[in-house]
């Protein structure tokens, strides 16, 4: 038995922002985050506190890219620990339902990237190799 306490979890999200030539929106992260300036990565965030996950995604898309996004299903699972937490990361594929691209102070730059092409972004490490199989996975069902 373990004397030491575990990490508490916590619950992320990541909206898989997809055009009708299958590219994904990437975010690039800008100065004001403590960590990983300078990479890439799909719009998303922490739920809120008794928030739903599914409410989480649409917010966080639309705080970080100014769209109006509508669930269409599960992109997939990953997790990461970072010093006190152990983070679970819950991406969803979505279709734009509105809104205009704008980005918040969190990134500096988005682009619409084929998925064949992630693997020459600098992607945010927790997420790198989750990203990389998913641009794998959906590739090949093209």
């Amino acid at each position: 038995m373990s004397t030491t306490p575990a990490k508490p979890f916590s619950l992320s999200v990541k909206a898989v922002v997809r055009d009708a030539q299958g590219r994904c929106l990437l975010l690039r992260r800008s100065a004001v985050n403590k960590h990983f300036v300078g990479c890439w990565e799909w719009p998303g965030g922490k739920v809120d506190a008794g928030e739903d996950f599914a409410h989480a995604v649409v917010r966080e898309a639309r705080e970080e890219s100014g769209l109006e996004v509508e669930l269409t299903g599960v992109a997939g699972v990953t997790e990461f620990e970072i010093e006190k937490v152990h983070v679970v990361v819950l991406a969803m594929d979505v279709l734009v339902a509105g809104g205009k691209l704008r980005l918040s102070e969190e990134h500096d730059a988005f682009d619409w990237v084929a998925l064949a092409d992630l693997a020459g972004r600098n992607l945010t490490p927790p997420n790198a190799a989750f990203m990389l199989e998913y641009a794998r996975r959906k590739g090949n069902q093209s």
